[in-house]
């Protein structure tokens, strides 16, 4: 089979994974190779993911590298078994790579956590409220352009709809409550889906208002991705320029730190709630 050319954040994480369990062995790919009695370059194809690993060798390579940790194991096993591809994947040649390594995040995740500081979360925005976002995007983009991401981050949000949905807890700072978008009145109606998802039992919103004793965090967006264990959940940082993904342990444990340290410093629930009711009826 020939090597990738299009390759996803889970199919790259998959493999780097593989390269974790290798190094933590103390075996360069040489040595790895050797002792499945393949070509190194194979070790290589399947760490960068240019290629897939079957069930099988992944339990192989698991032993050869002394890798006893089950859950871990199974987990990776599920990401290497998975061949559906995902409703996602009709927008590959219409969005950035980027959006769609998002959306496969969010899909698979256990749990979603995410502070805002300038947009309202984007699994709780309206469709006029997208389309403000985008449409206010340097350089401007083509019309099509702009109806494809709306329809997509539409679509994403029914990742909270589904049975048994997926738990998101979001940080917004007051800030982000108190823009514009659109102008008054769809400012107000993106209040109101606020409130009403705040409601579901699967959605935790918090509000940092700007009289929080002190500032935690960044000016960049966070998502955190809880994985099936927690050395297989994700960071993914939203920037002006595009994005990035983070999985060092080092890099996990901080910003499990510093969400912790927003929700510590935000309202509850319920002010939270009574803050927005608040900035809606004032618009």
């Amino acid at each position: 089979m020939p090597p990738r050319t299009v390759t996803t954040a889970r199919q790259r994480r998959l493999g780097t994974e593989l390269r974790k369990m290798r190094e933590a062995a103390g075996l360069n790919a040489r040595e790895a190779s050797a002792l499945l009695g393949i070509d190194h370059t194979k070790i290589s194809h399947m760490e960068t993911a240019r290629s897939g690993v079957g069930t099988d060798r992944l339990r192989v390579l698991a032993s050869c590298y002394g890798c006893s940790d089950d859950l871990y194991l199974d987990a990776l096993i599920k990401m290497a078994s998975e061949r559906e591809r995902g409703w996602w994947e009709e927008y590959r040649e219409l969005l950035p790579a980027g959006f769609l390594d998002l959306t496969e995040l969010e899909d698979k995740s256990t749990y979603l956590r995410t502070y805002q500081i300038a947009h309202l979360p984007g699994l709780m925005q309206t469709e006029d409220y997208a389309r403000a976002v985008f449409e206010f995007t340097f350089p401007r983009l083509p019309e099509d352009h702009v109806e494809a991401r709306i329809a997509h981050r539409i679509k994403r949000s029914k990742v909270l709809d589904r049975k048994n949905g997926t738990e998101f807890s979001a940080v917004i700072h007051e800030a982000a409550l108190r823009m514009r978008f659109g102008g008054r009145a769809m400012a107000r109606t993106q209040l109101d889906h606020l409130l009403k998802l705040s409601e579901h039992p699967n959605c935790t919103v918090r509000v940092l208002p700007f009289t929080a004793d002190g500032f935690a965090g960044s000016g960049q967006a966070v998502l955190y991705a809880g994985g099936p264990v927690p050395s297989l959940d994700t960071v993914h940082l939203d920037f002006a320029h595009g994005a990035a993904f983070l999985d060092a342990t080092a890099q996990l444990d901080a910003y499990r730190d510093l969400l912790s340290a927003m929700e510590d410093r935000s309202l509850d629930v319920t002010k939270s709630r009574d803050l927005i009711k608040e900035i809606a009826h004032t618009l």
